[in-house]
């Protein structure tokens, strides 16, 4: 298993072990989709597999390439992220070579269900975030959420592709008869791992619009709310000031002017709560 190789790795992989350039190029392109070739003395297969989450980018989940190149006696695996650690490979049960191989694409559906629950938990708690919030940082975070489902969509069914043509060719490839339903068994999980992220990924996206809309109605709220306090301050101030003028104006000269004007203001904050409460707002 080489993950990142060097140029000097590379050079090995090229010239000792006989890889193809090109495939091997294509199996550190992270970008590169699945696919099955045959070679002279090898087989080789291009699989999609997702990565371990990293902080540095934010409730986006990335997908990768790995080579898994299939010799008489050997096994490669080729890869720029070490999605697949060697301690996890001498647990996997494995009878054969090419029995091993399929493994590794049961493997690389199960991390991709695993992203998916996990997908599923974030974009629940971003919702309940969003029904409250008077911002876009969820949106965006929720965003970037529907832009990995894009990828992992993409990425399944790329991987679709390659478990079908492994089917066609499994007498060429000389798959045994368990080798064979074990690729029976990869290819009914991996449509239904699909069919969970097109779930996801059409959830997401119908939701998109709603919870912009519910964004922007709470920034209404808020304004509303405000535009109102501000109009309960603007009605006694109006009242005591009409009274504190430098003219002659009634009551100046009565003794309990002073709780006369505070309890006009008062009289005036309870008519306009009368108000607003009758209109609904």
């Amino acid at each position: 298993m080489f993950v990142s190789p060097d140029a000097e790795e590379i050079q090995y992989l090229l010239t000792t072990l006989k890889l193809d350039e090109h495939t091997l190029a294509s199996a550190l392109d992270p970008d590169e989709l699945s696919r099955l070739e045959f070679e002279p003395e090898h087989i080789a297969l291009i699989l999609k597999s997702p990565i371990s989450y990293t902080p540095a980018d934010p409730y986006l989940f990335r997908v990768t390439s790995v080579g898994v190149f299939l010799f008489e006696n050997r096994l490669i695996i080729v890869s720029r992220e070490n999605i697949i650690p060697a301690e996890e490979l001498r647990y996997l049960k494995a009878p054969s070579l090419k029995y091993l191989m399929l493994k590794l694409i049961t493997r690389a559906i199960a991390r991709f269900l695993e992203h998916l629950k996990i997908i599923s938990t974030i974009s629940d708690d971003l919702q309940s975030k969003i029904n409250t919030a008077m911002e876009n940082r969820y949106l965006l975070n929720l965003f970037s959420l529907q832009k990995s489902l894009v990828y992992y969509l993409n990425s399944i069914n790329s991987n679709e592709t390659l478990t079908r043509r492994l089917a066609h060719y499994d007498d060429k490839i000389g798959f045994s008869l368990s080798e064979k339903e074990l690729l029976d068994d990869i290819r009914i999980e991996n449509g239904q791992c699909y069919q969970q992220a097109e779930i996801y990924s059409n959830i997401a996206a119908s939701l998109m619009d709603a919870r912009a809309s519910i964004v922007s109605n709470n920034l209404n709220q808020l304004m509303k709310t405000l535009n109102i306090i501000t109009i309960g301050i603007m009605v006694p101030t109006f009242v005591v000031s009409a009274f504190s003028m430098n003219v002659r104006i009634p009551l100046s000269n009565n003794p309990n002017a002073y709780w006369v004007i505070l309890g006009l203001a008062g009289i005036s904050v309870a008519g306009l709560y009368l108000l607003l409460r009758h209109k609904k707002w």
